[in-house]
């Protein structure tokens, strides 16, 4: 009896565990299942917090990755040099224009790129530690720019006829005491260095890199300046078509090098867990049963996230096409919310093909900070990148002239 009693045991214990395993496969069934393709090398991931500085960490993270490259030393470089730098030169701008342009947290991979070209860069450590002067752990910019907005305006709708230099000095004070200022001359294993110089030593060239974009309001294989307001240093974009972007993008990635993407993750795929898919809502629509199909479009952002997720890589994709690019950004459909670090290709259980992306919001998502996004995602969502020219394929840069 006792003999019989351990098997019936036995064989309880053994259906609930085959119960909970189906349960759990029934659960992650689509789930993504990564196999890397190509990995370049990057640095830490850091986290910009609650300021709107995507553009400083994914293109200081660049440059971090091309010294990486070229020299196979990693350094951490300064965030708060740069953000200090471009904050008060924008503010030149919005003055000059008497305000008839946009001050904001926001800015473009072109305003690292100015900034390291003018004034050099410094490495972290060098400057106080993002939120450390306000007592934060972290950037926090609301009562940063809470001041430092209403300021700017005040100077640049000035009634005035004339206005004295006096509120640059004020300007900077502001910038100084909630970003810390930026040092002159300091010391870096065991040298002395001033910005400029310790630019010098990192061992790039700055003259190396080049935005792209494709649109078709401006021709192919020229170069504009992409009609979007934090691109307020009106820096040239190279204009390609959508397939040769993708091209652009995938040998560079193949040569080992990593692209300073800017582009739009407001749509519904791009997921909080680390995923982006350029969602095809009539198909995922069609995907749903009964009650869920009608409300889809009365549904809200996290109750779509939420359907998206559980479809994992199942989610219906749309074709990404030139035409809807177009349409798309004239619609202020596309639009220019994030800057990220693209750096590697995988694909998924299925074939699926996507790219590694570095973020700045911290070990976030199911993937400590990496996002993997589509290819498809990119082609549809790419606003513009920063890249070296060298990992524009010879055939392309000959159309450029580059």
């Amino acid at each position: 009896m006792k003999k019989i009693l351990t098997i019936a045991l036995m064989a309880m214990i053994a259906l609930s565990a085959s119960a909970a395993k189906k349960k759990e496969a029934n659960k992650n069934a689509n789930k993504p299942v990564f196999t890397i393709i190509k990995e370049n090398p990057i640095t830490s991931v850091k986290d910009q917090n609650r300021s709107g500085t995507c553009w400083d960490y994914s293109t200081i993270s660049f440059f971090e990755s091309e010294i990486l490259k070229a020299t196979g030393k990693t350094y951490d470089l300064c965030e708060s040099f740069v953000a200090n730098k471009t904050y008060m030169e924008r503010a030149f701008q919005v003055v000059r224009y008497h305000g008839d342009c946009q001050f904001a947290q926001g800015g473009s991979a072109e305003d690292v790129l100015a900034t390291m070209k003018k004034h050099g860069i410094v490495p972290e450590g060098t400057m106080p530690f993002p939120g450390s002067l306000y007592g934060d752990s972290l950037n926090n910019f609301n009562e940063f720019f809470g001041v430092l907005e209403p300021y700017v305006a005040a100077i640049s709708k000035s009634s005035a006829k004339k206005i004295s230099n006096a509120w640059k000095t004020g300007l900077q004070g502001i910038l100084d005491a909630y970003l810390g200022k930026c040092p002159e001359k300091f010391v870096y294993e065991g040298k002395e260095y001033t910005p400029k110089t310790f630019m010098a030593s990192l061992g790039i060239n700055l003259d190396d890199y080049v935005s792209i974009t494709s649109y078709t309001h401006h021709p192919f294989y020229s170069a504009f300046a992409v009609e979007v307001q934090d691109n307020w240093r009106f820096p040239l974009s190279y204009n390609v078509p959508m397939d040769e972007m993708m091209q652009i993008i995938d040998n560079a990635v193949e040569q080992g090098y990593t692209i300073a993407w800017g582009g739009d993750v407001s749509e519904d795929g791009f997921t909080r867990q680390g995923l982006a898919y350029a969602v095809d809502s009539k198909k995922t629509q069609q995907s749903l049963q009964g009650s869920d199909m009608a409300k889809w479009l009365k549904m809200t952002a996290t109750k779509k996230r939420s359907i998206i997720d559980s479809l994992g890589c199942t989610v219906p994709e749309i074709i990404a096409t030139q035409e809807m690019r177009q349409e798309r950004f004239d619609n202020w459909e596309l639009t220019d919310d994030h800057g990220m670090l693209i750096y590697g290709t995988a694909k998924d259980q299925n074939g699926k093909e996507y790219y590694m992306v570095k973020n700045s919001w911290g070990e976030t998502g199911e993937y400590k900070g990496t996002w993997y996004m589509t290819k498809t995602f990119i082609a549809a969502n790419t606003m513009d990148f920063l890249i070296n020219k060298n990992a524009i394929p010879a055939e392309i840069r000959k159309k450029l002239g580059i």
